[in-house]
């Protein structure tokens, strides 16, 4: 029987307790009164959750535009929560770190799963060191790459993480494919998809589309996301992706980015991929036009100095090489840490 969004299951434990509605009540209020800002945030949503409503509103996180302000129904969430319960094999009392701003999504999602599946749910400032004065083992984590990059040394008190948020650097898929024994599955998802819709271990290519969801491609090439369970309404993304036999998919690209220089098509995120181990500053491919190509792909680096050293573009292929390189002392970034290209790239400087 699919559970309703006003049920709490009875393994579901918070803090080291079980707790029912009126518990979560009590809680909720303490954090927003005598907690720390992620606290608040934490008890702001479940007051959210509790209330008589059957609907959350919900902040996108800004990344291809204006962050918005967003309707989602409860009972979408519980079965958003329990498709990643049927992907990822999850069981009543396993043990859920949450570590995500509660503000957005993905930290809604969290409690959503543990209150829903019967997970025993800590509370860690996402912000500060996640695993410090802490030796408990967890079965399932979120976070995002930062997090995951300052947290590889304890990523062994872990046994299944997903990464969300941006994509993972290609460095530390490296070393998360040496270096621990956890298994890490990067996700795929956005506010409107109720955080992700498929997931794929980091040692594949592909993404494996999540219970109950099909997809299929627009004429752009890009996905999109049939979720009847989440919204009634086909999901049109703007993410050129490659599919791959039943329900799985490799991503390329957003639309937004894609170059079309001298007719040639170049996916500034696959010409990222190839650059990742030759550049160990943060930087980002785009466009800016040209009277010969109509558009040029250009390279920009988040860097303070003035000069940089001879870059090898071998790696590239001969319509892949920028055509200019750009710096910026600091990038500018979303409310989730993501970079906002195009602000960032009017702070642009030439290299020398």
């Amino acid at each position: 029987m699919i559970p309703h969004y006003n049920k709490i299951h009875n393994r579901f434990k918070i803090k080291g307790f079980h707790a029912n509605q009126s518990d979560l009540l009590r809680i909720a209020y303490s954090f927003i009164k005598e907690g720390e800002t992620y606290e608040k945030e934490i008890g702001l949503f479940l007051l959210d959750w509790l209330d008589n409503n059957d609907f959350i509103i919900t902040k996108t996180s800004g990344t291809t535009g204006k962050p918005k302000e967003i309707k989602i129904m409860k009972q979408a969430m519980v079965y958003s929560a329990l498709a990643t319960g049927d992907f990822f094999k999850l069981k009543p009392g396993n043990i859920a770190l949450h570590c995500l701003p509660c503000q957005y999504i993905a930290g809604k999602m969290m409690l959503v799963r543990a209150i829903i599946l019967g997970l025993e749910i800590t509370l860690v400032n996402p912000k500060g060191n996640l695993f410090q004065n802490d030796s408990n083992c967890y079965d399932f984590v979120a976070m995002v790459p930062l997090q995951v990059e300052n947290s590889l040394e304890d990523l062994h008190q872990i046994k299944k993480l997903i990464i969300g948020g941006a994509k993972p650097s290609r460095k530390l898929v490296e070393l998360l494919k040496s270096q621990t024994t956890t298994e890490v599955f990067e996700t795929y998802g956005m506010t409107e998809t109720i955080t992700h819709i498929a997931a794929k271990n980091i040692q594949d290519d592909l993404f494996k589309v999540l219970p109950n969801i099909s997809i299929s491609k627009d004429e752009r090439d890009c996905l999109v996301i049939k979720a009847p369970r989440i919204t009634s309404e086909k999901i049109v993304t703007n993410d050129i992706i490659e599919i791959s036999g039943d329900n799985n998919f490799k991503w390329l690209g957003r639309i937004d980015n894609v170059i079309n220089s001298g007719g040639v098509k170049l996916f500034p995120e696959q010409i990222e991929k190839k650059l990742e181990a030759v550049i160990s500053e943060r930087f980002f491919i785009t466009s800016e036009e040209d009277e010969k190509l109509g558009n040029k792909a250009v390279l920009v680096i988040e860097s303070k100095s003035e000069a940089i050293e001879n870059l090898n573009f071998d790696c590239l292929d001969k319509y892949e090489k920028p055509k200019k390189i750009y710096l910026v002392s600091e990038f500018v970034e979303t409310e989730t840490g993501k970079v906002n290209r195009r602000a960032t790239f009017k702070k642009r400087r030439t290299a020398h």
